[in-house]
């Protein structure tokens, strides 16, 4: 029997930041799925069902509030972790409220993410 996989879903409208949070994560064994804009992320939430999701909170349409609400909604047990490029603490503190398990700001400290995105993933499928 093959192992699962943790499954993250990337949401940013940088491409340079997906595609270099997609090859690290994927190189640490996650099964990475990527949206860029809100709305994408909502539709491959439903179809992949992530276990975490790495959620950028300024993009264009939909933004990261948003989708962290509508994806809260849709599953109360994912795990969201903003990324963004300026802290604001009302945005952040508007985010923790809402669910998120943690606010990082960029450029990314990816030692400390991947501590994050770890602890978060074992929390979840022990």
């Amino acid at each position: 029997m093959s192992k699962q996989l943790p499954r993250v879903l990337i949401v940013d409208d940088e491409k340079d930041v997906v595609e270099f949070l997609a090859s690290e994560l994927a190189r640490r064994e996650f099964a990475v799925e990527t949206a860029f804009s809100g709305q994408e992320a909502i539709e491959k939430m439903k179809a992949h069902r992530p276990h975490l999701i790495l959620l950028d909170v300024r993009m264009p349409g939909m933004g990261g509030i948003e989708t962290l609400r509508e994806a809260k909604r849709i599953d109360p047990a994912v795990g969201v972790i903003m990324v963004t490029a300026v802290h604001e603490e009302e945005i952040a503190k508007a985010a923790m409220t809402l669910g998120a398990h943690d606010y990082i700001t960029k450029p990314i400290d990816f030692n400390y993410l991947n501590m994050v995105v770890m602890t978060k993933i074992i929390d979840m499928l022990g």
